[in-house]
């Protein structure tokens, strides 16, 4: 059945002292504690009892093997509503043939309704009997032999040979066995056995309304478990039939003479298929799942299986996936692709063998292997499909199945000596997979030579990274060779180890923020000096033009209005600017901190914006050159321990020589928002590019909002906008 771990349960019935046994259950001859029904050949008997060593007084009527002395209970009428005083308990055929369990009293306990089975209108009144069949099943039928009711259609724990249970709902309830409670304990517990609700070519053992474990869908109609045991020599055939009121029902027997067998959903959630053994007056359990915790449903979550070729059973992923995450064992994420999947004709199926197909398929009728594959080809949600001829058409008319996945593979396992092909999408064969296969069809020659070119590129590189290297270093020092800072030895060249250490190697949490070309970080020196490094972003490209003209501009100009520069270093692609360390960082850490902005008095803002202005000035008027720093904000307004400012950054500033005014670029550079209107549109940049930034800095000083911020607008884009309204003024801190 290739579905059903040994834990086997002992429970007897404790049966109430006999004082006779019946073959027929008449109207007018009730059973009453102490009397059972016996079937013909003496196999089973039908009675009172109670769970042996129970600690409740109990009791219930049902079916057991008479000759059997434990675990032989395999029907039970009424698990819901146990009897607590047999003295006054009966069991009566009524003359209605309808079977009821009731009390001296009239209190009803349990009814077999015989109507509702419909095989009798509410008002006929048949007289019938009631046997206890050889195969186990307690049947009522009328004086013409016809059935009314029979305990095979209503199972409790346990499927008996030739018992049928059903798989379908087109015009009956499905059916399901559920587990007891506990060892001693008949009422309905947590567990059951069935088919799946949406299609009959799966079943489930449910835990609650939970999927526990799920049997591989049915590639055939005819199952053959056994024999398992060397001492107990017996095979059980599991088969699907139609039968005349169109359901689908499962069924199993065992040849005529051999063992008594059962198939049990025990109480621990194992459903099994176990065997009397004789000689050793033991259950053995032929087959019984889940029988590893890696077997229950999902365990190893999306794209893995459960491997159980191991002596262990063990979570893995699907060929082409890779944990997602792991924990002591356990695929609690599942698995994910190792390279995204990127839907192309190209794409292909891997094919994984001896499998357990996953759950939640759509299944396509009437498809042969190929239309099977080229239905999931074609549609790019197809992530998986599996394939079977049925070899019958005798259940639905169809002989084939053809199983599509359109989402994650869930609750999937390889096994030995059985399960089936499972077909998955992945992508052309990779880069590294296609390398490898070169490698292997290219001559040795080729390889060699591939190799020798590597090599020269190789040598090439490190000679051109050293004549870079040498070029940066004498470009910088020429262009520092005018500064006085440098004569004084004091804006020397750094080594890159002794930045290193001193950024903890750029910790983020040593980061200050971004500069204009790059990440700011503390770092402090082994005397002790705290700096600022700036980094250059390896991946920016206008990082190494920035990188030399703040180094130029800031080592000329070396004001004590404008951020220090200590040094610089290069190596290798890394090249660093190192600045004095300013501890209050950057004005909009304040301006823009809803608990800091507090501490920036009007006294204090007033103090900023006069400084700017004096900074401003300087670079304008007051120095040796006239610069243009064309991204002037408050982020690169840097202010020392006594709320000083000092204007930093100068990857974007300009140099313009004697009576220039004003420049053109084709290369817009700097902060939307603070760009005056003809340098974001048309290029032009002159002294009053920075007038207009400074401007906006006011008034982000002022309001204490940032240039685009919306919350003080109303319907205006930014303050700007709201201002040349000339709206009327609303207070802003």
């Amino acid at each position: 059945m290739g579905f059903l771990h040994i834990s086997l349960v002992l429970c007897s019935a404790s049966l109430l002292p006999s004082s006779a046994s019946e073959s027929l259950l008449l109207p007018n001859k009730p059973l009453t504690p102490g009397s059972t029904l016996t079937s013909n050949d003496g196999t089973f008997a039908l009675g009172f009892f109670s769970p042996s060593n129970s600690t409740r007084n109990h009791y219930y009527v049902g079916i057991w093997y008479n000759n059997i002395p434990k675990d032989n209970v395999v029907w039970v009428a009424n698990r819901a509503t146990p009897i607590t005083d047999p003295s006054s308990a009966i069991l009566t055929l009524t003359d209605r043939s309808n079977l009821v369990l009731s009390n001296t009293d009239g209190q009803l306990l349990w009814m077999a309704n015989v109507s509702a089975a419909g095989n009798l209108s509410s008002s006929e009144n048949i007289t019938g009997e009631a046997t206890l069949d050889n195969t186990g099943n307690f049947i009522i039928r009328t004086s013409e032999g016809v059935v009314l009711w029979q305990s095979f259609d209503y199972p409790t724990d346990t499927l008996l040979p030739s018992m049928n249970l059903r798989l379908t709902h087109s015009r009956h309830a499905l059916q399901s066995l559920i587990s007891w409670r506990s060892s001693q304990d008949p009422s309905p517990g947590s567990f059951s056995f069935g088919a799946d609700p949406d299609q009959f070519l799966q079943l489930f053992v449910w835990n609650g309304s939970r999927p526990y474990r799920r049997s591989p869908a049915l590639s055939d109609y005819l199952l053959i478990v056994g024999p398992y045991m060397e001492s107990v020599n017996t095979t059980i055939y599991v088969t699907i039939i139609r039968r005349i009121d169109d359901e689908i029902y499962l069924s199993f027997g065992v040849p005529s003479g051999t063992s008594t067998v059962k198939i049990k959903m025990d109480y621990s959630g194992k459903i099994k298929i176990i065997v009397w053994n004789s000689n050793m007056l033991e259950w053995n359990v032929l087959k019984a799942e889940p029988n590893h915790e890696c077997n229950t449903y999902g365990y190893c979550g999306a794209f893995g299986y459960c491997d159980n070729t191991g002596p262990i059973a063990t979570c893995k992923c699907l060929d082409g996936f890779e944990p997602e995450d792991r924990i002591n064992g356990k695929f609690s994420e599942g698995c994910r692709r190792k390279e995204t999947l990127r839907c192309s004709r190209g794409n292909r199926f891997s094919t994984l063998t001896a499998m357990k197909i996953p759950d939640k398929f759509m299944y396509v009728k009437n498809k042969s292997f190929d239309e099977c594959s080229a239905e999931c080809t074609s549609n790019c949600s197809c992530t998986a499909y599996a394939y079977t001829n049925m070899g019958t058409t005798a259940i639905n008319g169809d002989d084939t199945r053809c199983l599509l996945w359109m989402g994650d593979l869930v609750d999937t396992e390889r096994r030995i000596g059985e399960g089936e092909n499972l077909y998955i999408r992945v992508n052309r064969l990779s880069d590294k997979r296609r390398g490898i296969i070169l490698k292997i069809i290219l001559p040795v020659v080729s390889s060699l030579l591939i190799l020798i070119c590597m090599w020269l590129v190789w040598i090439c590189n490190c000679q051109a990274k050293q004549r870079n290297k040498k070029i940066w270093k004498k470009m910088i020092s020429e262009a520092l060779s005018t500064s006085d800072e440098l004569a004084d030895g004091k804006f020397p060249f750094i080594n890159f180890r002794e930045i290193v250490l001193a950024t903890d190697n750029f910790s983020s949490s040593n980061m200050l923020g971004h500069g204009g070309f790059g990440n700011v970080y503390k770092g402090t020196l082994e005397c002790g000096k705290e700096i600022a490094v700036k980094r250059l972003s390896k991946g920016s490209g206008q990082g190494v033009l920035e990188f030399r003209n703040e180094a130029i501009l800031i080592a000329k100009l070396q004001h004590r209005n404008l951020v220090k520069l200590l040094g610089f270093c290069i190596h290798g692609d890394e090249k660093l600017l190192i600045y004095e360390y300013l501890p209050n960082k950057s004005l909009d850490a304040f301006l823009f901190n809803s608990t800091r902005k507090t501490l920036l008095h009007w006294s204090t803002r007033f103090n900023i914006i006069t400084g700017i202005a004096r900074r401003l000035l300087y670079l304008h008027q007051d120095s040796r050159l006239k610069i243009i720093h064309r991204d002037l904000k408050a982020n690169n307004i840097l202010l020392d321990d006594e709320m000083s400012p000092k204007i930093s950054d100068f990857g974007m500033a300009r140099i313009f020589d004697g009576n220039q005014q004003q420049g053109n670029t084709n290369r817009v550079v700097g902060t939307y928002g603070y760009m005056s209107p003809e340098y974001a549109l048309e290029g032009v940049f002159s002294v009053k590019s920075d007038v207009y930034s400074f401007g906006v800095l006011v008034l982000e000083i002022v309001s204490g909002s940032k240039i685009n911020s919306m919350h003080m607008t109303h319907d205006f884009p930014n303050l700007i906008a709201y201002l040349m309204e000339g709206r009327e003024h609303k207070r802003f801190c």
